[in-house]
């Protein structure tokens, strides 16, 4: 058989409405997820950013914490994050001992996608975790930022401390993770972007601190798309058929 005739065939076959014989295929919680986020064209990211910051300020108003950012283009060579960690001295006394207890938590860590946890066992605290994506369009790449800080390499921890605790912020696990553990048995945060998840966690021991993790994703898309030649080249081809009696 000639092969134009194939090609018709497949193109009448393609045409058969949904009810003619054809069993509709459920397609799997599973394999949705690992389709999650991919609905865009090749090439149509042209420039993606992460910033991240935790923080822990103390009942006497001592301040820890730490910054870090990534920017990411196409002539990017190699992907760097920054850290700065942020220290401050406050003028209130020494808080008390913490004494609260917070029990369990320890599949937190291992979850899947995005995990957001407060625990905690003292009063008058304040804990704050907010994640937000801000998804704009332009014809070009934004300036590349000078990174502001210290670049950290594969397998380092830059850290820091002041009255509040001690920061910490390792490059593991391909991503990045940042932990804070408060002096006088206060508590500790945990915010980690890894493997494809990302966790903020904290746990509250003791009275009147205020933690904070943020994290904040940045892309811009090419409002410059396909031309409408291109948009149209498969509709044009099927209609080359006509020359040929289909």
């Amino acid at each position: 058989m000639k092969t134009s005739y194939w090609l018709a065939a497949a193109c009448l076959v393609a045409a058969l409405p949904a009810h003619a014989g054809f069993k509709p295929l459920e397609v799997q919680d599973q394999e949705l997820s690992q389709l999650r986020g991919r609905y865009v064209m090749p090439g149509r990211i042209i420039s993606f950013g992460i910033v991240m910051s935790s923080t822990w300020r103390n009942a006497s108003g001592d301040l820890v914490g730490a910054t870090t950012s990534m920017q990411i283009q196409q002539a990017t060579v190699k992907p760097e994050f920054y850290v700065s960690t942020i220290t401050q001295t406050g003028n209130g006394t020494t808080p008390t001992q913490g004494s609260g207890n917070v029990v369990g938590g320890a599949g937190l860590g291992t979850n899947q996608g995005i995990t957001q946890s407060v625990r905690a066992a003292g009063d008058g605290n304040s804990a704050y975790n907010d994640i937000s994506i801000n998804v704009t369009e332009g014809s070009q790449a934004p300036a590349l930022v000078p990174g502001q800080g210290q670049a950290l390499l594969a397998g380092q921890t830059i850290s820091g401390s002041s009255g509040a605790g001690s920061v910490s912020v390792s490059a593991v696990n391909g991503g990045i993770q940042m932990a804070i553990l408060a002096n006088n048995n206060q508590g500790s945060t945990l915010q980690q972007v890894a493997q494809g998840g990302l966790l903020q966690n904290t746990r509250l021991l003791g009275n009147s601190n205020m933690v904070s993790n943020l994290t904040q994703l940045n892309v811009v898309l090419n409002n410059n798309g396909p031309s409408a030649g291109a948009l149209d080249c498969n509709l044009n081809t099927l209609k080359g058929l006509r020359n040929l009696g289909y």
